[in-house]
């Protein structure tokens, strides 16, 4: 089948600024790298911008896989969990999302125009349309934030446009969902009062709130409180995979009648039935995904959500420049022209329209 002109692409999430400020900056953005985003597989791929997650890991966590065992000590077949860490501190926390911060100004500075923060719709269309990179800021788990919200305002100043409040472990807010498999995402106790409060300033200062990450009570207390599209910018269908880092069809149909949006997340282990983590992984369980939430909630609430530089994804897609491949696979699906636009970008271009002030 032969590939229509290049259609632009908005991700809902990726971690490529944390893992450059976590290897030391040792090769620049600017530059083609092993990374599954940088500016030249961006540009070779259609990735017209997206939503640049800054997260600080818990020091000492390593991600590790148990296996779960029955009632007659025997491991249950394809079934793991996943210890999280404790809480991060808050100086450890805005400490490095400073130094995040402050990675992307030079990062901008040094592109020569190629790269714009973007904090309007209206900026983010028009690099949309010119071809500069727009990076839209997120923080991934609100832990450098005070509860008093203070540092939420000063964020907000520097461009910060995008909050998810918890990453998978606790914090002052709420939260997360554990990483174990199969497992329904309804895991603890909602929103704290500090959580109530944020995701309300969050609306005033017209901040998006991310719900990926976020347990099922702190998700149902997004959706009372919150007056902005409900976003989780980096999960899949729990119905199709059992992660609880995906939604369930009582979400999706939240998600729908807020007018807000899922960004397909490409991590195999959200994708598979089976939950494993292999990169060999055919594009068409993305496009599977995308067809469930499409043919449940309406296509204008299906968006892209990559979490490049942050999971393992399909080998077949290999990075950003891989981005045609994947819309391809939206076409073999049975998605018109019309629904692989709303799906790669103008999806996300209504909801930021609508979210920011």
């Amino acid at each position: 089948m032969p590939n229509p002109a290049k259609v632009p692409v908005i991700d809902g999430h990726n971690d490529t600024l944390t893992k450059i400020r976590q290897t030391q900056g040792a090769r620049s953005f600017l530059e083609r790298d092993d990374r599954h985003l940088d500016l030249p597989s961006a540009r070779a791929g259609g990735f017209a911008g997206g939503f640049f997650a800054i997260f600080a890991a818990s020091p000492t966590w390593q991600k590790e896989k148990l296996p779960v065992i029955d009632e007659e000590g025997r491991p249950v077949d394809g079934a793991f969990a996943v210890p999280l860490p404790p809480k991060l501190d808050r100086r450890s926390a805005q400490s490095f999302t400073l130094s995040v911060m402050s990675d992307l100004l030079r990062l901008v500075s040094e592109s020569e125009g190629a790269i714009e923060i973007v904090t309007s719709a209206d900026r983010l269309s028009r690099c949309v349309t010119e071809g500069t990179l727009a990076v839209i800021l997120h923080i991934e788990g609100a832990e450098a934030v005070d509860t008093k919200l203070n540092a939420l305002d000063v964020f907000h100043a520097a461009g910060l446009r995008s909050l998810g409040p918890v990453w998978s472990r606790p914090n002052a807010f709420g939260h997360g969902v554990p990483f174990d498999f199969p497992r329904h995402p309804d895991t603890g106790p909602g929103l704290t009062a500090a959580g109530r409060r944020l995701v309300k300033r969050c609306n005033e200062l017209g901040i998006m709130i991310d719900c990926s990450h976020l347990n099922a009570a702190g998700f149902w207390d997004v959706a009372r409180l919150s007056n902005a599209p409900i976003v989780a910018s980096h999960s899949n269908a729990h119905a199709l995979c059992a992660s609880p880092r995906n939604l369930t069809d009582a979400q999706l149909d939240v998600i729908a009648l807020s007018g807000g949006v899922v960004g397909l997340n490409y991590a195999v282990g959200f994708l598979r039935e089976d939950g494993r983590s292999d990169p060999d992984t055919p594009l068409s369980e993305i496009a599977r995904h995308a067809r469930y939430i499409a043919d449940r909630i309406g296509v204008e609430h299906v968006a892209l959500g990559s979490d490049f530089d942050g999971a393992v994804i399909p080998r077949e897609l290999g990075d950003a420049g891989g981005l045609p491949k994947l819309l391809d696979a939206l076409r073999a699906a049975g998605f018109d022209e019309e629904s692989v636009s709303l799906i790669a970008y103008r999806n996300w271009m209504r909801v930021l329209a609508a979210t920011w002030r």
